[in-house]
């Protein structure tokens, strides 16, 4: 069994505060492919940003992750219900959940064991919905800047996972029939550069990169970023969406 690992717990706030939020349409066409809205499954839900969603569609929604202080930032819902549990090991019974979703985490997950679990808590038709979303986009000068950060700054702090998000989860393994979406979809936002700062805080890399060094190479990204953007300036900033969405069939 892959060991656990939990790279978030001690950045729980700033992960909320800067997190994407993925965009309306990506979900009105996701749960356009869900038959039976009964009860959903959000698993590795962080700090329950897409249970929170999904509480407006479905009649009751477990979302699970194995950090508890991310657990603890999620917003108390009437029909949501929050559990520390491993993705690959639940209490769940039997073909329960009509969706089941994970939101830029699968990549810490022991595939195989999940997949296994997938299928025995899934009720047979059920979608299995797993999506991430890539680095994110500025302007020409500042993605120079913020890909030389990303690859040679922090690039030996990330975990060995993070290469699943850079092959787009095409190096996973899915065993499942696969449904492609009608459109490629994207994050966009509006960031000033304290919010933009505030997201490379949320970064694991970062965090690890600050244990090791004791110093934030965070500040020194900011400072080359300042002369292109202006002061109280707020740019738009886009993080284009990658998905493996499929069928359970028993």
């Amino acid at each position: 069994m892959k060991k656990i690992i939990d790279n978030f717990s001690t950045q729980a706030k700033t992960y909320k505060k800067y997190r994407p939020v993925y965009p309306k349409t990506f979900y009105d066409e996701l749960l356009g492919l869900v038959n039976i809205r009964n009860t959903c499954w959000d698993c590795g839900t962080g700090n329950g940003q897409v249970a929170s969603v999904l509480s407006k569609y479905f009649k009751e929604v477990n979302a699970t992750d194995i950090s508890d202080t991310q657990l603890q930032q999620a917003a108390r819902i009437e029909n949501v219900s929050y559990s520390q549990q491993r993705a690959e090991q639940t209490n769940f019974k039997d073909s329960t959940f009509d969706l089941i979703t994970v939101a830029q985490a699968v990549h810490w997950f022991d595939f195989e064991a999940f997949y296994k679990e997938v299928k025995r808590v899934g009720n047979k038709n059920a979608i299995l919905a797993i999506w991430g979303y890539e680095l994110l986009n500025i302007t020409p000068e500042i993605d120079a800047l913020i890909n030389t950060f990303y690859t040679e700054i922090v690039g030996p702090f990330w975990s060995f996972e993070r290469k699943h998000i850079d092959t787009h989860y095409a190096s996973i393994d899915f065993p499942f029939q696969e449904i492609k979406l009608t459109k490629d979809y994207e994050i966009k936002t509006e960031l000033s550069l304290s919010d933009l700062e505030g997201y490379f805080n949320s970064w694991s890399s970062v965090q690890n990169y600050i244990r090791q060094k004791k110093e934030n190479p965070v500040n020194q990204l900011i400072n080359e970023i300042k002369p292109f953007w202006e002061q109280n300036e707020t740019k738009i900033v886009s993080y284009p969406l990658f998905t493996k969405i499929g069928k359970i069939t028993k």
